[in-house]
């Protein structure tokens, strides 16, 4: 494991990258108090479309519009 300061970490980052890359553990750390770890990106994984298929219906009426709600945006046909 590696521990560097921040202002070593901003001088040195391409060097750093390539250490994790490597596999080393790099903290960033600010008045020797340990901040960050540098870590490898790893990509999430796709999002599973229709997860809720079927458990749940739209009901039929759900474009009908609503007197009350009609009446506070435009009044009551003053």
């Amino acid at each position: 494991m590696k521990i560097v300061n921040i202002s070593e970490a901003k001088t040195n980052l391409s060097k750093l990258v390539a250490l994790v890359y490597r596999g080393e553990k790099v903290v960033i750390a600010k008045n020797n108090l340990p901040l960050v770890d540098l870590v490898i990106h790893k990509p999430e994984g796709k999002r599973k479309l229709g997860l809720l298929a079927g458990k749940y219906t739209v009901p039929e009426t759900i474009m009908d519009e609503d007197a009350d709600i009609n009446a506070m945006f435009y009044g009551n046909g003053q």
